[in-house]
């Protein structure tokens, strides 16, 4: 079997579209809470908060239960791999869109109440 690059944008071509308003709207939500909390003075080397890395965590293990029946398929199925290299990478890839959109808001959360004087956890 030969592998083309125009075989490999045709496949992605037809699979991408159904779920392009998803993407679109998981980008807006991750460009929305990083300028929010940017005009608001977040920086992401400044502000720590643990329970945000693992909620993404947790969104990423998660991932390996719900991205099968969302391809209507089964854990079963993930047999070769290539198979579990791309779903391993899609989790990675919830954990990091997951962290990088709840560490802004919880620093606009939490930012407001250390601002106010209240005390850092």
């Amino acid at each position: 079997m030969k592998f083309t690059l125009a075989g490999v944008f045709a496949v992605l071509f037809h699979a991408i579209p159904p779920f392009l308003p998803l993407i679109l709207a998981i980008l807006a939500v991750l460009v929305l809470a990083q300028l929010l909390g940017r005009l608001r003075g977040y920086r992401m080397t400044d502000h720590r908060y643990r329970p945000a890395a693992i909620v993404a965590l947790l969104a990423g293990l998660s991932t390996l239960w719900w991205l099968p029946m969302a391809t209507h398929s089964r854990l079963g199925f993930v047999a070769t791999a290539t198979d579990w290299a791309l779903l391993i990478a899609a989790a990675l890839g919830v954990v990091l869109i997951t962290w990088l959109v709840l560490h802004p808001l919880s620093y606009l959360v939490r930012g407001s109440r250390q601002r106010r004087g209240g005390t850092p956890t």
